[in-house]
């Protein structure tokens, strides 16, 4: 690393943890001052490089602050009130209060930083070339931004399809998990609709575009983001608006003190300017700073044992007062991987030819459907029976083909296996496997169906006992997928999930989140996909899945890094518990500051004894909230 390099990254350093450090150095200037204090010529200069060093971030803000919106703030008043002290001849008092006031924003700032949402990965998933086909038939590559409506496309096999737009010629299948988070594949042919950002797995497609690049659904999805991570929640407006209130009240009723008892209740100059000091420490809400963040961030070191991370303090105290959940199906209520549950033989068939040619045919394919067949075949040992490779055809949106001994065997779709002869009851079998839910996929063998599967996403095995947990403590539960309502209803059934809404696109699933909340619903939205970042950002709180996508761990406010759901019930227990304690926090302190308000008036308080109160007290809202550090 050179020179230069190094400076750099000291630099990017303390752009992100140097209000942090300030913090550090404030307190051991303090702690060496403390235990020089009797010398006083020594402990004053260390003193005031604490002000300075742990209060000079604090004070920028404020000034810069104060001119922007032409209003007072907490910080100015913080700042102050250490001034204050000093100038009755309290350093070390001020210096204390500036380093509490500084570490807490410290943390405040450095946790925060984690929610920052960047939106890199999403946009580096849609592509930057197209393949035009020009008038004449010829194809060029051309930006994907300068696509317009009325264009045509090529799309090879395995690209990324560069805008919206209708297939005018060719069939295959299309990944859509980008948008829909769904892992089955779509089968796209003429006149179907395709998206920028999906994958075109198999077939070469003629495209004709229909939107311009900024109106696709994929550029939705980000514009839908970012509108979102800039907006307000009405409690940190309602907490803006009551620190200007508290700061205003506080500089006026000092500046009030300074001179009216003087002339109204005959106190002498220096007994009036001495109250009214002692007024702007006691006042000072460093007890009411700390009633909110060390309990936070014990809840957090909690989360995180366990398995959660969390971006910012906000985000907790939300998930507590959060009345309803919105679950993404695929990833996140379900694995996201297909398995085949049911497998019906027709009569007289040899069961261990049958695997055979499953795993003969579907282990040359790499359809997700494909693979959980070839698992169910290899426990059935056809993988150890495994002869010499066969050709396959295979047709696109509908399944495969091949020769296999002598005889042609068929795997896929009704319309491709199913429709040749059929024994009733196996006809049976795959309705009713169908009106469940199942995927049905049919084998046929020359001219006779000899067998069908029910393949399913798996539901997550603590998903139902999750669901039950937010049942027990009065948190409706809501389903929002992509999926087909028939498959949908029938794993919200199995998992316990009390409505669905199916059938939804990204911005689909933003509007239902907007529409619950509207009606008065406090609400988290868990998802795993670049599909959900969109409703975890618009959420009262995001939780996603840690092997969700990375734009959806980017978006999200919380984080089950173990992908076990079953976590997410015991933070919003703790989350409870945190408000609770919260609340008894803000009670005592605001009783505290009252009580030594009036003791002051009464002039029967003197300073120290008002920094023991005000330091005690801070000290014990602090000592609260670190029970949740053992709370389980």
């Amino acid at each position: 690393m050179t020179k230069k390099d190094a400076i750099k990254q000291f630099f990017h350093k303390w752009a992100q943890h140097g209000e942090l450090i300030a913090a550090g150095i404030s307190g051991i200037l303090i702690l060496i001052g403390w235990f020089l204090k009797d010398e006083s010529m020594l402990s004053i200069p260390l003193f005031i490089f604490a002000f300075i060093i742990g209060g000079f971030t604090k004070a920028k803000e404020g000034i810069e602050e104060t001119i922007s919106s032409k209003t007072l703030n907490v910080e100015l008043l913080m700042i102050f009130a250490a001034i204050g002290s000093a100038i009755i001849g309290y350093w070390a008092e001020g210096a204390i209060l500036i380093f509490i006031f500084s570490l807490s924003g410290a943390l405040e700032t450095y946790t925060l930083n984690k929610s920052k949402k960047d939106l890199t990965a999403l946009m580096s998933i849609a592509p930057d070339e197209a393949t035009l086909i020009e008038e004449d038939g010829t194809t060029i590559q051309i930006a994907a931004s300068t696509l317009t409506p009325g264009d045509r496309m090529m799309i090879k096999a395995g690209e990324r399809i560069a805008a919206d737009g209708v297939i005018l010629s060719g069939k295959t299948s299309v990944d859509e998990s980008a948008l829909t988070g769904e892992s089955v594949p779509q089968e796209k042919g003429q006149g179907e609709e395709v998206f920028a950002g999906t994958v075109n797995l198999n077939g070469s497609l003629t495209v004709e575009v229909t939107k311009y690049n900024e109106e696709t659904l994929f550029h939705k999805v980000i514009k839908l983001v970012e509108s979102a991570q800039e907006s307000v929640s009405p409690s940190q407006a309602f907490i803006e608006k009551f620190e200007g209130v508290y700061v205003k009240g506080v500089f006026i009723t000092v500046v009030i003190l300074m001179f009216l008892p003087h002339f109204v209740l005959g106190w002498s100059m220096s007994e009036t300017f001495y109250r009214a000091m002692v007024f702007m420490v006691v006042a000072s809400p460093c007890a009411l700073v700390a009633s909110i963040m060390p309990a936070a961030l014990s809840l957090i070191s909690n989360g995180a044992k366990n398995g959660m991370l969390v971006k910012g303090s906000v985000f907790l105290e939300k998930l507590g007062t959060s009345t309803m959940i919105a679950f993404d199906k695929t990833g996140t209520i379900t694995s996201g991987k297909p398995a085949v549950e049911k497998v019906a033989i027709a009569k007289g068939q040899d069961e261990n030819t049958f695997y055979h040619a499953l795993y003969q045919l579907e282990s040359q394919s790499n359809h997700p459907l494909a693979k959980a067949i070839c698992e169910v075949a290899k426990e059935h040992k056809a993988e150890a029976e495994r002869s010499t490779r066969v050709m396959i055809e295979e047709t696109s949106g509908f399944g495969v083909k091949a020769q296999l001994n002598g005889e042609t065997w068929r795997i896929g779709k009704k319309d491709f296996a199913g429709n040749a002869s059929i024994e009733q009851d196996l006809a049976k079998t795959g309705e009713e496997l169908s009106s469940q839910g199942y995927t049905v996929v049919y084998v046929q063998k020359n001219q006779q169906v000899v067998g069908c599967l029910g393949l399913k996403d798996q539901i997550r095995p603590e998903a139902k006992k999750m669901i039950q947990e937010l049942n027990d403590l009065g948190i409706q539960t809501v389903m929002l997928t992509g999926d087909q309502q028939k498959t949908a209803e029938v794993i919200a059934k199995e998992a316990g999930i009390q409505k669905v809404v199916a059938e939804c696109l990204p911005d689909e699933k933003v509007n239902e989140v907007n529409r619950l909340k509207k009606q008065g619903c406090s609400i988290i939205m868990v998802g795993d996909g670049i599909n959900d970042a969109p409703a975890l950002a618009t959420a009262d709180v995001g939780v996603a899945m840690g092997e969700g996508t990375d734009v959806a761990l980017e978006t999200a406010d919380l984080i089950l890094m173990k992908n076990n759901l079953n976590n997410l019930t015991k933070m919003i227990r703790l989350s409870r518990k945190m408000n609770r304690i919260i609340k008894q926090n803000i009670i005592f302190s605001f009783t505290v500051i009252c009580l030594l308000i009036c003791a002051n008036f009464l002039q029967v308080l003197d300073l120290p004894f008002g920094v023991i109160g005000h330091e005690g007290s801070t000290i014990l809202v602090i000592l609260n909230g670190l029970r949740l550090l053992r709370a389980s």
